[in-house]
């Protein structure tokens, strides 16, 4: 989908000139799971280890992203999924710059994920997505936000979980089982998966 009589420029540096230059490419990580399953905790370990390692990185976290970019969206089905479209669309320009981008959010829906991967398939940037987990008693345990006890109550509606559902990946890169596996330990799972799309030593500026 595109704004009318608009075209795609294409710019002087392509996507292997950038990762000759930098010595790695851009990607995205997508998290989903549950909400309380842990997505965050490992995003943000991820996104400091990277970045110690002089890698760009950011974090697009589910809750921070609707203070801005999609804070006119609510939690309908049609809302939910606009707000994964403007966010795969901000991750792919932000991997396709070079940077990883952490994407964490229940994304409950699978259309709207695969819908994210072809974004970033169109674009040949490195898509893996990261499905944590968590049996629904253990995040309800967690509920730091006590949304999982005020959706008992029907006191908020349309909440992951409890009234609405979530279709788990069938195929994910990583499966995270975030009931048993520390944070830290999924984190240099998820950076060891990113090291596998380092450009091959000697490659040469403008091919694949």
């Amino acid at each position: 989908m595109k704004t009318a009589n608009t075209r795609w420029h294409d710019g002087a540096v392509t996507p292997a000139d950038r990762a000759a230059a930098l010595g790695f490419k851009g990607a995205t990580i997508w998290l989903t799971g549950l909400p309380a399953s842990g997505k965050s905790t490992i995003a943000a370990r991820l996104e400091r280890r990277l970045v110690e390692a002089g890698r760009p990185a950011y974090l697009l976290d589910g809750d921070n992203v609707r203070h801005g970019l999609s804070g006119d969206l609510g939690f309908s089905p049609g809302d939910r999924r606009e707000n994964i479209r403007r966010v795969a669309h901000v991750a792919r320009l932000m991997a396709d710059a070079g940077a990883v981008a952490i994407v964490s959010l229940v994304s409950p829906s699978a259309a709207d994920r695969a819908l994210a991967r072809e974004l970033h398939e169109a674009a040949r940037v490195p898509f893996v997505e990261v499905y944590v987990d968590t049996p629904v008693e253990v995040c309800e345990q967690r509920d730091p936000k006590g949304l999982y006890a005020r959706a008992r109550t029907g006191e908020v509606r349309n909440f992951t979980g409890i009234s609405a559902p979530y279709e788990a990946p069938e195929k994910p890169e990583i499966l995270v089982h975030g009931a048993e596996e520390d944070a830290d330990a999924a984190a240099a799972r998820l950076y060891a998966e990113l090291e596998k799309h380092r450009p091959e030593r000697g490659s040469a500026a403008g091919t694949d």
